[in-house]
């Protein structure tokens, strides 16, 4: 909890709290009235905790600059993601999700995915959820790239399948309402779908060592960093690091692989571009699953301060004690830093970067994975993924959504790429 409070005197958001502490129809929209209220900087006392907002330019801007070893994510989202993960699954980890996307990890993260494609549960028409189609891509990509031999094909699949389903971490900031429950139960679920993946890694783990290595390069390297340990010991670290890694890495992933699809369908001209192929389609399809994620963002953006820092917002520099959190939303300043940000438009993408980000007070108003050391290390291999699969599904299939308006998503939210409130059914037929 924190005890002294900025210095001047922020102004306070009187009666906001977040959806962890509160009930909160709309996480995005009290956040965002309160800003009405309020200004571009304010504090929100919520529960045990005080956070201290800032939108301006100067602000984010400080806020991106704030040292990690002063003001850090790192923290802040382990602090986050404990309300649902059992403490286990984040104590003496060897393997650390950050660590995975080397170039080589990359090519056989993608040479996954399209075998996950080829694996789908897609007949030659029917009707499927978007987003059901590609969290399972996103279990069979990940499970085949990290959890060791058997563990993306069969029983064992399922069975791993339904314990990330139920140790999904993302659970913290989607549905942050439910948080209190998870916590009357002393994470109770979560601890047995933990002991789950970890008899099944345990299982893979002695295929492992009985010489079935081919394809395992990731999970050889996760095996190395426990090769000293007994061996109960042993099997529990590697079956843990699995299990961090492939929580941290898919579940945000599956949700923008499904915006993409979302936004290409309810756009013929640039979903008839992609179908056509040739030349610069990958391009053109990356700008496009940039456009998407952009837009899809719920991030609360949060630093955990451990020492003293100082913010800048342009007007006033605030001095911040130890145990505030400073935030910013990205789906504020996304859609609102420039006119014409509330529309989807892959053109005004180069490569990683907004084409015309003059018409912005800052360039980090606006942003799709992040910026600066905090950004997503997953960026290179999260655009290549999605527009892989993007193009490989409406490459083979036609598609026809079923809703009439543009999906929404779930209003709790605060955090994250968004999640879609309901069902987002398409019927398809092989092409």
């Amino acid at each position: 909890m924190a005890g002294a409070d900025p210095v001047p005197a922020p102004p306070y958001a009187e009666g906001t709290g977040l959806p962890w502490d509160l009930p909160v129809s709309d996480a995005v929209a009290t956040i965002a009235a309160a800003r009405a209220r309020c200004g571009d900087t304010f504090a929100v006392h919520s529960g045990a905790d005080r956070y201290l907002f800032t939108f301006s330019p100067a602000g984010v801007e400080s806020f991106y600059a704030l040292p990690e070893e002063s003001a850090s994510k790192g923290v802040a989202d382990y602090l986050m993601l404990r309300r649902k993960l059992p403490d286990d699954i984040f104590a003496g980890r060897r393997t650390l999700p950050s660590t995975l996307f080397r170039r080589d990890d990359v090519a056989g993260y993608l040479a996954n995915l399209d075998r996950a494609l080829d694996q789908t549960d897609l007949e030659s028409a029917g009707t499927v959820d978007v987003f059901d189609l590609m969290r399972q891509l996103g279990h069979r990509m990940g499970l085949a790239s990290w959890a060791g031999p058997g563990c993306c094909d069969g029983a064992d699949f399922e069975r791993l399948v339904r314990a990330f389903d139920t140790l999904d971490g993302a659970d913290a900031f989607v549905h942050p309402d439910r948080m209190a429950e998870v916590a009357a139960t002393d994470k109770r679920a979560e601890r047995a779908a933990l002991d789950e993946v970890a008899d099944i890694v345990a299982a893979a783990v002695r295929r492992f060592d009985a010489g079935d290595t081919d394809n395992q390069a990731l999970f050889g390297r996760i095996v190395d960093a426990w090769s000293t340990e007994q061996q109960d010991d042993r099997l529990r670290g590697i079956a843990l690091d699995v299990a961090l890694i492939h929580v941290a890495s898919m579940s945000n992933l599956a949700a923008a692989l499904g915006w993409a699809l979302v936004d290409l369908l309810e756009h013929p001209a640039e979903l008839a571009r992609i179908r056509g192929g040739g030349a610069g389609v990958a391009d053109f399809a990356q700008r496009c699953a940039l456009e998407s994620t952009r837009l899809a963002q719920r991030s609360i953006m949060t630093r955990a301060v451990l020492s003293p820092v100082r913010l800048d917002t342009g007007e006033v520099t605030y001095q911040v004690p130890p145990g505030w959190t400073i935030a910013t939303l990205l789906p504020l300043l996304n859609t609102s830093a420039a006119p014409g940000l509330e529309r989807w438009d892959p053109d005004r993408w180069n490569r990683h970067r907004l084409i015309e980000q003059h018409t912005l007070a800052s360039p980090m108003l606006v942003t799709a994975f992040g910026h600066g050391r905090h950004s997503c290390p997953a960026q290179p291999f999260s655009l290549s993924a999605i527009t892989a699969a993007t193009t490989a599904l409406l490459r083979d299939y036609q598609m026809t959504p079923r809703w009439t308006s543009h999906p929404q998503p779930v209003p709790a939210q605060i955090g994250g790429v968004a999640r879609a409130r309901g069902p987002c059914l398409v019927d398809y037929v092989s092409a």
